[in-house]
């Protein structure tokens, strides 16, 4: 789990709840009408914009942002230099147990090209296409994300202004204004909510984690294309390092 997705959502949402609770009863903020104009209108607004079948895959993506599964970059410089020792002992073909137990796909397709004995080039194309597309894929995810942060506070304000069409159609009754008002503000509230506490917050994380895996799979990438060249495991070591950042790399003995 993401430890700092877990943090924010709880300092955020605990604040927000903390203040309501202390100025009043919570339940004045509750109300139903507002909640399906705010979350009908933003996910019916969405539909209109994007396939349904990107919008349902938002839901696997956003998972993404509780989630932080990316390796580290350490480990795989260590993997490789591993896998040079044993290519430069034994041969290419030593690298084939390797593979059956990898548990990356990315890295076990690298693999695979490079023992089949494919051209360094074919397999850099190879691999940079996959590496264009996953990050298109990510970038679809956080823009839908971004663009339901943008439409949540448009039907806050819609839901606010049906409430005061509503209030002002009773300004015989003096007592009425007050509450009516207050149920037409809430809808504000919500789209403020969802846009700045749910969606564009993941929309930013998602740019992160995709950045991040981005770099772990050109490193992986740079390491396939040594192997594929026969290069010294020192070489491979130094072009991985040169990845990260100087107080993170170690250097081999």
């Amino acid at each position: 789990m993401d430890l700092a997705t877990i943090i924010g959502i709880v300092i955020s949402f605990g604040l927000v709840a903390g203040a309501i609770v202390t100025g009043g009863s919570p339940m004045i903020f509750v109300n139903i009408p507002s909640m399906l104009i705010v979350l009908g209108g933003t996910i019916g607004a969405t539909l209109v914009n994007y396939p349904l079948g990107h919008v349902l895959g938002v839901i696997s993506v956003m998972k993404k942002t509780f989630s932080a599964k990316i390796e580290n970059p350490a480990q795989i410089i260590e993997k490789f230099i591993d896998y040079a020792n044993r290519a430069r002992r034994e041969g290419i073909l030593a690298l084939e147990p390797v593979i059956k137990d990898a548990q990356d796909p990315f890295l076990k397709k690298g693999l695979q090209l490079t023992v089949d004995g494919m051209e360094p080039q074919i397999i850099q194309e190879i691999l940079e296409t996959e590496i264009s597309y996953m990050e298109e894929r990510h970038e679809l995810g956080a823009e839908i994300l971004t663009i339901m942060g943008a439409f949540a506070p448009a039907m806050g304000m819609i839901g606010t202004v049906i409430g005061l069409v509503q209030m002002l159609q009773n300004m015989s009754d003096p007592s009425s204004i007050g509450p009516s008002m207050a149920v037409a503000l809430i809808t504000t509230f919500y789209g403020a909510v969802l846009s700045n506490l749910i969606f564009n917050p993941m929309a930013g994380k998602l740019k992160t984690r995709s950045k991040e895996e981005r770099l772990i799979k050109e490193m992986i990438l740079e390491g396939i294309l040594s192997l594929s060249k026969g290069e010294n495991p020192r070489i491979v070591e130094d072009k991985l390092n040169s990845f990260i950042p100087p107080k993170l790399r170690k250097q081999s003995e």
